[in-house]
């Protein structure tokens, strides 16, 4: 089977959990954007809770162009702050300074549309949580797939119902679990500086036991 999917900013641990089962995952570039979506957020943990990091765009949150089409608002310096706010959140995690150099490369290239960073947010964080697969972007819009042959995410992966809709999350010790308890499919980001590699067999065990 293949995987489609929206193309998200540092996706929720839940779709690379999910992703465990797959060799072959497809971005669909012809899905129209949606506010309130993880589209342009990624949500990170501080020493207050949760923080939500939201790529400013062109023409706001209520455009409903492809994804393909939207366009990252560069005159705000969101990568910087974005950075910064990843430090301060992880600077105690174990593994922080050990991807840090390589994360501030990232974040220091500018790019002009969502689409291409979100891309690059996903291939950074698959080379660092182990996953091999093949990626393809759609070149044209399906509103279906054939079920026997395709697991389509699109549109499932919610802010509002996460949790709801993905109950079994994968577990590890976060950074401030000791003041505000495990919070649940965090961003891929947060597994990865808690767990780093092994942050690959965290991912399996937990799809194994769905």
């Amino acid at each position: 089977m293949k995987l489609i999917i929206d193309c998200q900013y540092f996706t929720p641990v839940i779709l690379h959990q999910i992703s465990t089962d797959f060799t072959h995952i497809v971005f669909d570039a012809y899905d129209r954007y949606q506010k309130v979506s993880f589209r342009n957020r990624a949500v990170v943990l501080g020493g207050n809770g949760e923080i939500m990091l939201s790529v400013p765009l062109i023409d706001g949150r209520e455009q409903r162009r492809p994804m393909k089409d939207v366009r990252i608002a560069n005159n705000a310096d969101w990568q910087s702050q974005h950075f910064k706010t990843l430090k301060s959140c992880y600077n105690r995690s174990p593994w922080f300074q050990f991807f840090e150099h390589e994360l501030l490369a990232l974040y220091e290239k500018k790019f002009e549309w969502l689409m291409d960073w979100n891309l690059a947010c996903w291939e950074w964080s698959v080379k660092k949580t182990g996953g091999t697969f093949t990626t393809e972007i759609t070149e044209s819009y399906q509103e279906e797939y054939d079920p026997a042959e395709w697991l389509d995410l699109r549109n499932r992966i919610r802010v509002q119902t996460l949790n709801q809709d993905f109950p079994n999350p994968v577990k590890y010790n976060q950074v401030f679990e000791d003041r505000h308890g495990f919070v649940p499919n965090c961003s891929v980001l947060d597994l990865i500086f808690c767990e780093g590699k092994n942050a690959r067999s965290l991912l399996m065990k937990a799809q194994k036991q769905l």
